[in-house]
C-alpha cells in the first residue's frame, strides 16, 4: 500500500476530497457547492458573462455547467438575459440574492483555504500553491475543460 499512499494522483484525489469536505463544513448552511461558488465568483467578476466563456473561466465541462447554472438560477442567485443581437446566446448576472450570499460565504471559503494549509509552514505554503499551479498549468490542455483566462467571447 506504501507505492499507491505515495502515488501523486492518490495524494491529489485524497486532497480534493479534504478540500471539498472542508467547504462542505464552513459553507453547509447556505447549500452551495464549491463549483457554484467559483461560477458565482466569475459570474461576479464578469458580469454578463456568457456560459462558453464562464466554463473556460473556471475549467468546468461546458454541458455539466448547464446544471450548475439551472440551480443557481432555480436558487434566485442569478438572471439569465438574452445577449443584443444574438436571441441563442444567455448573458449571466448575479441578482442581489447572489450578491448577498457571495458576501456571506466569503469569509467561510478564505476560511476553507486557511484550513488547508494550516497544517504547513507559510514557505511550504507558498510552495504547494506554486507546485500545483505549475501542474495545472503543464496539463490544462488534458482535461476536457481546460482553463482559459482569456477566454473568446
Amino acid at each position: 500500500m506504501h507505492e499507491l499512499y505515495a502515488m501523486p494522483g492518490h495524494l491529489i484525489r485524497r486532497a480534493q476530497q479534504i478540500s471539498s469536505a472542508l467547504f462542505a463544513e464552513e459553507v453547509a448552511a447556505q447549500d452551495l457547492t464549491s463549483v457554484q461558488f467559483g461560477a458565482l465568483y466569475a459570474i461576479r467578476e464578469n458580469p454578463d458573462v456568457d456560459a462558453t466563456r464562464l466554463s473556460a473561466l473556471i475549467a468546468f465541462d461546458r454541458s455539466t455547467l448547464g446544471g450548475v447554472l439551472e440551480r443557481l438560477e432555480a436558487k434566485g442567485w442569478i438572471e439569465r438575459s438574452h445577449a443584443e443581437g444574438d436571441r441563442r446566446a444567455k448573458r449571466l448576472r448575479l441578482t442581489p440574492e447572489g450578491e448577498g450570499l457571495l458576501r456571506r460565504v466569503e469569509p467561510a471559503v478564505r476560511r476553507v483555504q486557511e484550513r488547508i494549509l494550516a497544517p504547513l509552514s507559510p514557505a511550504d505554503r507558498a510552495t504547494l500553491i506554486r507546485l500545483l499551479g505549475e501542474l495545472a498549468e503543464v496539463h490544462n490542455e488534458v482535461t476536457p475543460a481546460p482553463l482559459r483566462r482569456r477566454a473568446v467571447g
